[in-house]
């Protein structure tokens, strides 16, 4: 008899400093974990385009600069392009889904497919259907003049089969990411090996938002993913009460970003930075943000408020290549150490947390009944709820239960 179990998977990888590697890095992933016999793999918020910790892109309340704005530009160009509509923040929906939309483009990898968009979505899907693995992935998506926090979800049979977008942006995330549509909060399902799962994401700061949370609970959803740029110790605790709470399984997924100290030295104690161009010379000042990607600093007086600042000397003409730094004899420095995790829908850790480790996997065999055994004495959206008493409605969404068979 076929096991019923079914093998989830995540990791804790940083972009990388294009997206055509950030694409061969996930192929490689992918394949890992396929080889492994992973069925779902999560990867973090702004996998793809990059999380921008640390830049500020020049503003102030009141006050903005024209390096700013290039900064802006820069990053504006790395995000990806899905070929969606901004709509009310929900973009196309079921028609950019299903490929309704018009064609716009005719690039793809192949140089002649017609897609729409920059046909990193039927990279993904090829990745997918490759490797036999469902795919969920964070990005930042452009859409007209704006940016999104998004996640796809991508099935290796059907492709792309569902898309969100972040509808609360944390902090001054809010600069750059515009807000999404409630509406994206919907469920999707798929089935494995005859077991039905029923999944969606919450992306990073909207967990702490309980009546987000209520919303995913509300459609019965066994599978809940939170792809995050938290990597505190305290994040873990709140994942564990999600899977409590949902009586669900949770996947979360975080970058681990090395910093200067913590890069690998080769045998002459020279160690390559992740994502870092070279220099052109002269003296600048500059963030790396969690995916390893530089941003250049505006000049100006006054510290800058980040922890991962770097000042770079001309190493041109020291005749020492500017990409390579010097790397410290020991340190345990990290942008972002990661903490991926898997937790059970009692709440236990069955794997992770995953720190300070950019290259492994860290998988769970999992059976999903143990969601309907957890409703025995819990069910946050049904038996638990008081919907007599309590009144919940979420606009553009529909908040009928998915079935668990």
């Amino acid at each position: 008899m076929a096991s019923t179990k079914i093998r989830l998977a995540t990791a804790s990888p940083g972009t990388q400093a294009t997206t055509k590697e950030t694409l061969k890095q996930l192929h490689d992933i992918a394949t890992r974990a396929a080889a492994s016999g992973a069925d779902i793999l999560l990867l973090p918020e702004a996998y793809f385009g990059g999380y921008p910790r640390g830049a500020d892109f020049g503003c102030k309340i009141g006050f903005r600069t024209a390096e700013g704005r290039d900064e802006y530009l820069r990053y504006f160009k790395s995000a990806i392009d899905l070929g969606d509509t901004v709509g009310d923040g929900a973009g196309a929906g079921e028609a950019w889904v299903k490929r309704q939309l018009g064609v716009d483009t005719a690039v793809a990898g192949d140089g002649q497919t017609p897609v729409r968009g920059d046909g990193t979505r039927e990279e993904v899907e090829r990745i997918a259907r490759e490797t036999g693995v469902f795919i969920v992935i964070g990005l930042v998506e452009k859409a007209g003049g704006s940016l999104y926090c998004s996640v796809i979800y991508v099935c290796p049979n059907l492709g792309t089969i569902g898309k969100r977008r972040k509808v609360q942006p944390t902090g001054t995330e809010r600069l750059v990411w515009a807000q999404g549509s409630p509406a994206t909060l919907k469920a999707i399902s798929t089935t494995i090996r005859g077991v039905r799962i029923n999944l969606a994401a919450a992306i990073c700061w909207e967990n702490y938002m309980p009546l987000l949370r209520q919303s995913l609970y509300a459609q019965n959803v066994n599978l809940y993913l939170a792809p995050t740029a938290d990597g505190r110790d305290a994040w873990l605790s709140l994942m564990r009460t999600v899977a409590l709470e949902g009586r669900c399984f949770v996947v979360s997924s975080n970058m681990c970003v090395p910093g200067e100290s913590t890069a690998k030295p080769t045998k002459n104690g020279i160690a390559t930075l992740p994502g870092r161009p070279k220099a052109s010379g002269g003296r600048r000042r500059s963030v790396f943000d969690e995916d390893g990607n530089e941003i250049a600093l505006p000049a100006g007086e006054g510290p800058v408020s980040t922890s991962a600042v770097v000042e770079e000397e001309d190493a041109v003409a020291k005749g020492d290549s500017p990409a390579l730094v010097k790397a410290p004899a020991a340190s345990s420095t990290f942008i972002s150490r990661g903490g991926s995790s898997i937790i059970s829908p009692f709440g236990d850790v069955i794997a992770g947390p995953q720190w300070e480790d950019d290259e492994g996997i860290i998988y769970a065999d999992v059976d999903f009944e143990d969601c309907v055994r957890g409703r025995l004495d819990l069910d946050a959206a049904g038996s638990y709820s008081r919907n007599d008493s309590f009144k919940f409605s979420v606009a553009g969404l529909d908040l009928d239960p998915l079935p668990y068979y």
